[in-house]
């Protein structure tokens, strides 16, 4: 594959399913680059839209600088052009800035903008957060409507008319109207994600908002079944959509909501109920228990 270009990154984006692969760590939670690679490989035979490494489920948050440069060169050297990779840019302005140009520079096909760290920001000052970034790198760029960052459709379609590789809109918040405020504005000008946490549970009323892609953590260790559900919405199938729904997802949601923070544990849990390198989470987040990586293992035989 070679490179793509702004333009060229949302649609290819919006054609398919993507993920946020999980970073390997090992026994000394240091980053096991090795297992990384495997699973970027595994992951990358699939038909797979785009990877986000070292995003949320990538527990980015929990990683240094050179941390992360170190693990988008390990998945753009991966995947070899297979599968377009987008990397993180997070924390203020500065920071995200010097994060997208060195993404850029490791080879990354685009940016995927986080919530800027802690502070709590007004749109002007977040328009212009997004303009610094955009203007810091030719890759396309996606914006993470989330937490501190969430915005309306008037901020959003002002970020759009300054930054021409503002290329896609990823929601975290879950306002129905707020989406379709955003796509009745906007239309076709950016291409939509879902990305609320396991967004299977959301992609089939979304897709009556714009959305064609969602981010989906379950194809960590369930990718045929996460194709397959993805597939299902896209077909429109709604019998189909709720006969998965509870065969897996929401159970899945039923562990999940077990602890706070086991939406990224419970994946790396589920690489070890599937017989897949996997390992611990890095603190302030916790494993899975014992009794609930049991309930998890069952879950997915369940599916097999």
């Amino acid at each position: 594959m070679s490179q793509l270009s702004a333009d060229e990154l949302g649609p290819a984006l919006g054609r398919g399913l993507l993920s946020f692969p999980v970073t390997h760590f090992d026994d000394e939670l240091a980053f096991d680059e090795a297992a990384y690679r495997e699973h970027i490989d595994w992951l990358a035979r699939y038909d797979v839209a785009g990877l986000f490494a070292a995003g949320g489920t990538g527990e980015g948050f929990s990683l240094t600088g050179a941390e992360i440069d170190r693990v988008v060169r390990a998945a753009v050297a991966e995947t070899a052009g297979r599968v377009p990779v987008i990397a993180p840019a997070t924390a203020g302005t500065a920071i995200a800035v010097e994060q997208a140009r060195s993404a850029e520079a490791a080879g990354a096909q685009g940016i995927l903008l986080l919530p800027p760290y802690l502070t709590e920001v007004g749109p002007d000052g977040l328009v212009e957060h997004v303009a610094a970034v955009c203007a810091a790198t030719s890759l396309g760029v996606i914006f993470y409507s989330r937490g501190n960052a969430a915005c309306d459709d008037v901020t959003v379609a002002r970020m759009a008319e300054r930054c021409a590789n503002l290329v896609g809109f990823k929601d975290g918040v879950g306002s129905i109207e707020t989406m379709t405020r955003i796509y009745a504005r906007l239309g076709d000008r950016l291409t939509y994600i879902g990305g609320l946490p396991t967004a299977e549970t959301f992609a089939l009323p979304y897709t009556q908002m714009g959305v064609t892609t969602y981010s989906s953590a379950i194809f960590n260790f369930v990718p045929e079944f996460a194709l397959e559900f993805y597939r299902t919405v896209r077909a429109q199938d709604r019998a189909g959509v709720y006969r998965l729904l509870r065969s897996f997802v929401l159970p899945y949601l039923d562990i999940r909501d077990r602890g706070p923070g086991y939406a990224v544990s419970i994946v790396k849990a589920g690489l070890a109920a599937v017989g897949r390198p996997s390992s611990r989470v890095r603190p302030p987040l916790t494993d899975l228990t014992e009794a609930e990586l049991a309930d998890l293992t069952e879950l997915v035989k369940s599916i097999a």
